[in-house]
């Protein structure tokens, strides 16, 4: 068994991507995060991010003959989380395989969706035109996907109760559906090697805490959380964030430390927030969380 369980990030921006001098240090490219449980690709939202990550696996790829073959998890499909998708340099080799899977919007199934983000005449390539091997499935709260050691291909069963016994071999992914944020959110729980990993973009705290969300990040040894906006920002008068879907630093140490995590990467970052500004946030973060670190671009934290 390849005991390995990684992750590593490649876009931290919410709302747009945010380049120039003033985010250098932590990154202005939008949501996107891979990991690597075992002998499995998992890739988490498609935002900016994803372009550098797809030419870094081109680049493995011609280096070790092997194809590129990924699970590409979308917590939902807002413009940052798929604006990178169109740009995915993987995705037009005709030797990759992508299993892809996020929630149904509306009335719309997900690959719809997607569609939409290449329809011309905003993109030169439709989805359809595109030569990779591609599985796109509507995922519901229910189900949990399956990645066992000996098949790149994932199985869903309808819930916990339908699956084996868990093994120390296999990576499941569970997945929890959140209102906390316009048209909802999935938040991922990944586990591999009796080690989990929670990532929990665009959702907002609640009084005393997110329940469910405490209950579904309970012992995880890392949760990556939201973390927008500043206690000013959010309750600013002029225009208060509240029930915007995002939360601040505060809110996610209050999950971090009632779920007794590990560790905790403060995520999909304001674009008006500067490195310095940042910087300072994680300081004082520290003093109440030891454990946290605020999210950048090419931080790798293995589990």
């Amino acid at each position: 068994m390849n005991g390995s369980f990684s992750v590593t990030f490649w876009g931290v921006r919410g709302s747009h991507p945010a380049p120039g001098p003033r985010t250098v240090r932590y990154g202005g490219n939008t949501a996107s995060v891979e990991v690597r449980a075992g002998n499995h690709l998992i890739i988490l939202d498609a935002g900016t991010g994803i372009i550098e990550l797809g030419r870094k696996l081109v680049a493995q790829s011609r280096g070790d003959q092997k194809p590129i073959t990924a699970i590409l998890l979308f917590t939902h499909t807002h413009h940052d989380h798929t604006q990178g998708f169109p740009f995915f340099v993987p995705a037009f080799f005709q030797s990759s395989t992508f299993y892809i899977f996020g929630p149904k919007t509306l009335h719309q199934d997900l690959e719809e969706v997607l569609s939409r983000t290449m329809m011309p005449p905003v993109f030169p390539i439709t989805l359809e035109e595109l030569p990779c091997e591609r599985e796109t499935r509507n995922l519901h709260e229910a189900e949990v996907i399956l990645l066992d050691a000996d098949s790149p291909a994932p199985r869903v069963v309808r819930s916990q109760r339908d699956a084996s016994p868990p093994s120390p071999e296999q990576v499941r992914i569970h997945v929890m559906r959140s209102y906390a944020h316009p048209q909802g959110v999935f938040i991922y729980r990944i586990e591999y090697a009796e080690k989990a990993l929670v990532l929990a973009t665009d959702t907002e705290g609640y009084l005393s805490g997110d329940q469910r969300l405490i209950r579904f990040a309970r012992g995880a040894q890392l949760l990556v959380h939201d973390a927008q906006y500043s206690n000013e920002e959010y309750g600013n008068a002029g225009m208060p964030k509240q029930g915007w879907g995002h939360s601040t630093w505060q809110m996610a140490v209050e999950v971090a430390q009632r779920a007794g995590v590990e560790r905790l990467v403060f995520y999909h970052h304001d674009p008006a927030h500067s490195d310095d500004l940042l910087a300072k946030i994680e300081q004082e973060a520290q003093q109440i969380f030891p454990g946290a670190t605020m999210g950048c671009e090419g931080l790798t934290i293995e589990l």
